[in-house]
């Protein structure tokens, strides 16, 4: 008697509804909206734009410039030290390692700073100015000699490394549309993240790794040299296993 009862006063309202979608008429309902986003706790500095880097690093006068190795293990691996955001909001991270010159700071520092809104933006460097020699001999020359002169420096960078935040009172879809112009730019892969996108990725990678049933994982097969691997692998698939070149 009571499922009779509702089902006789549910039927008049669905057909109303359904009245309603074919004639093309509105209906008025309860909406939901998420809560504006608040920036109390966002305090603009006095200089908001990036400050310029030095192209080459400034030495005491006594010193002669020293010239390094190109040591690749500055640009192999991932990034364990800056890895996470400093205001915890956008940023650019780098996909792979890499070498940045001083032109792509300038690329950086001249294109956010046209496109920022100084008054509610601001942005801060994450990497060192160049600061890593890199040598280089003349056109022509024989081999011997000695190492070259120094052609200029650069920062290494590993993949992981936050490269420029962006911070300040606006969304992740302003500082993407921002961001997004020089990241092709950059000499290594690059993508444009949010803390939010940061904290899902781990958390995404956390639960693949501990819901996976697979026990044949690179790793396995690499610590257990399965298929004799170990006359082919890297050196450096033996450390990360295959995620890092």
């Amino acid at each position: 008697m009571c499922t009779t009862l509702a089902m006789s006063n549910l039927r008049p309202n669905l057909f109303g509804s359904l009245k309603n979608i074919l004639l093309g008429q509105q209906s008025a309902g309860l909406k939901f909206f998420a809560p504006p986003i608040t920036y109390d706790n966002i305090k603009i500095p006095e200089k908001p734009k990036l400050r310029f880097m030095d192209k080459v690093p400034q030495l005491a006068s006594n010193l002669r410039p020293p010239k390094l190795q190109k040591k690749l293990k500055w640009m192999r691996g991932p990034e364990e030290v800056h890895n996470k955001l400093v205001h915890g909001q956008y940023a650019i991270v780098a996909a792979s390692g890499g070498r940045l010159r001083w032109g792509h700071f300038e690329m950086l520092r001249l294109t956010i700073g046209r496109k920022m809104d100084v008054s509610r933006m601001f942005a801060i460097w994450r990497v060192e100015a160049p600061w890593q020699p890199v040598t280089k001999k003349g056109q022509g020359q024989r081999m011997g000699g000695g190492k070259g002169a120094i052609d200029h420096y650069v920062t290494p960078v590993k993949s992981g490394r936050v490269i420029v935040e962006l911070a300040g009172e606006l969304e992740f879809i302003e500082a993407k549309r921002i961001l997004d112009i020089v990241c092709p730019k950059l000499p290594f892969k690059a993508t444009v993240v949010s803390q939010q996108t940061l904290e899902d990725a781990a958390a995404t990678a956390y639960r693949l790794e501990a819901e996976n049933l697979n026990p044949w994982t690179f790793k396995y097969i690499v610590q257990n040299n399965l298929s004799g691997s170990h006359r082919w692998l890297s050196p450096v698939d033996h450390k990360w296993f295959g995620k890092h070149i």
